[in-house]
């Protein structure tokens, strides 16, 4: 064993009693032999064995790659898939009895105590053959990976343009996946490379346009080989499309935002899309209102909402107070008549209590009715309470807010009056403020005439936020004087339950509305 390689102590993934052989996965790059790294070629040079796939032609693209570094003398293992890309009943039978197969080929050359390199095309660890093998061997037999160049970096260099900068996420994804998993793995993502194209591309394009991405992608085929060339992934024609090639969805860092058009100029029309970012972080976006997002040429919105969503170089963003919403509403819908792809910012989801309502109350005066509009969906806040505390929306609920900012009180009071006496759960919007504080006394005063003290409420202030607290306690013990306009209140029905649980030794309290309503 040469001395530049590294032991096999040092990498091993095998107990200290493993035979004396050894497993080396070889990375071979994507395809030029000048892109074999030095360790690999030293690998393939004092092999005993060097294993390679192929399909039942019998070619096989590694082979060729490494054929000037095989010794003379070196035994070949050449392993033959039994299907590839055609369709059959038993795929994953198949494959599962090959590999089998394979394993027991190679450790016959294992428990000899030969040194055995697989080769594998691009990284041995990046959606390879050689995994399959790993998984079977490695806990048995001392290990080495030898990393090899990727064809999503070969890709990248290929297309000539930054793969990621700054905060971006870059996410790999192949394009097996089902459509909707394809688009919203597309749509949620600032930069992607899709892989294992071939008969997948028509679904594919399909994806990227309808992420609204397919004029940011760019095909690669045969990167770093013979044939390489790149082009848009619109003017790909999907019959062509060969097993070694990508699709890049790069880096938009480098992009500037376009001029708005002058009012009144001959330019398409835009859109608007009213956009639910859930009730606190990132980890509450939902994968369509991130694409959405990133997609838009506009942010507008209450200031507090657009910072939630990261910057970027291509967009112009709008903030603006948080009671201008029919103002805002119609200037969101004047940039998309001067061209612009507006999203319009809401917390928690659009259409409760939110941006929604105030928008398509606008869109639906006469100069706006040509200006496309839709609502993007996100986790509202009355959702987000009762997954924190358990299940308490699990029966029938009502939605009331207490602010009577645009509705006077006798009508919140009476539907308040209504929801109790019907015995639903009721969610409880904007129960307090600064200046309004008698309404959430008022409210609870009404509960405990029609429900019993012990009544579950989840009282939930700024869920997912960093000052996150979610409470359930009696409707006896509900603190008015601690209620503000980023608590939300859930009040229980007859039949709620609040339980304390012990997972891991430690109390919490759950509530939790059955399904089933007593007769």
């Amino acid at each position: 064993m040469p001395a530049d390689l590294p032991s096999a102590r040092d990498t091993s993934t095998a107990s200290p009693a493993s035979p004396a052989g050894r497993l080396i996965g070889v990375g071979l790059g994507p395809g030029d032999p000048e892109l074999l790294t030095l360790k690999a070629v030293r690998a393939i040079e004092s092999a005993d064995v060097v294993v390679y796939h192929s399909a039942r032609h019998g070619r096989s693209t590694a082979r060729q790659i490494a054929d000037p570094y095989l010794r003379e003398g070196v035994v070949e293992e050449q392993l033959v898939y039994p299907v590839t890309t055609e369709d059959c009943d038993d795929y994953d039978a198949q494959l599962a009895a090959f590999y089998e197969q394979c394993r027991v080929r190679l450790a016959s050359h294992l428990d000899a105590g030969r040194t055995v390199a697989v080769l594998s095309l691009g990284d041995p660890l990046t959606y390879s053959s050689y995994q399959h093998l790993h998984q079977r061997l490695a806990a048995a037999y001392d290990t080495t990976v030898i990393p090899g160049v990727t064809s999503i970096t070969a890709a990248a260099a290929a297309a000539g343009v930054p793969l990621v900068e700054d905060t971006e996420l870059l996410t790999v994804i192949p394009g097996t996946l089902a459509d909707d998993s394809l688009a919203a793995a597309i749509s949620s993502t600032d930069a992607a490379v899709v892989m294992k194209l071939g008969r997948t591309f028509g679904r594919v394009r399909d994806a990227l346009e309808r992420a609204g991405r397919l004029d940011d992608a760019i095909y690669v085929e045969r990167a770093t080989m013979t044939g390489e060339r790149a082009l848009p992934a619109r003017d790909v024609n999907p019959a062509e499309v060969p097993y070694f090639s990508v699709v890049v969805l790069p880096s938009r860092m480098p992009e500037t935002p376009a001029p708005v058009a002058p009012i009144g100029a001959p330019v398409p029309l835009g859109s608007v899309t009213v956009v639910g970012t859930g009730p606190a972080g990132a980890e509450w976006l939902t994968p369509e209102a991130r694409g959405v997002l990133a997609a838009a040429t506009d942010l507008v919105g209450y200031t507090t909402y657009v910072k939630r969503v990261p910057v970027r170089p291509w967009q112009i963003r709008h903030e603006s107070d948080n009671k201008v919403e029919s103002e805002r509403a119609a200037f969101a819908l004047d940039l998309a008549r001067r061209g612009r792809h507006v999203a319009v910012v809401s917390s928690g989801d659009p259409g409760v209590f939110a941006m929604a309502t105030a928008v398509l109350e606008v869109a639906c005066d006469e100069p706006y009715l040509d200006v496309p509009v839709r609502v993007c969906a996100g986790m509202t806040a009355a959702h987000a309470a009762a997954a924190r505390a358990g299940a308490p929306l699990g029966h029938d609920y009502a939605t009331i807010s207490l602010s009577d900012r645009l509705k006077p009180w006798s009508v919140i009071s009476s539907r308040i009056r209504a929801a109790l006496s019907a015995d639903l759960v009721v969610a409880i919007y904007n129960p307090a403020s600064r200046s309004r504080r008698e309404q959430v006394v008022q409210l609870k005063s009404l509960a405990l005439s029609l429900r019993s003290p012990d009544t579950p409420v989840v009282v939930a202030r700024d869920v997912g936020g960093p000052t996150e607290r979610v409470r359930v306690l009696r409707l006896e013990d509900l603190p008015t004087d601690e209620i503000d306009m980023r608590t939300l209140l859930l009040v229980g029905s007859s039949q709620t339950r609040m339980v304390t649980r012990r997972p891991g030794g430690e109390a919490q309290v759950v509530a939790w509305t059955p399904r089933r309503y007593p007769d």
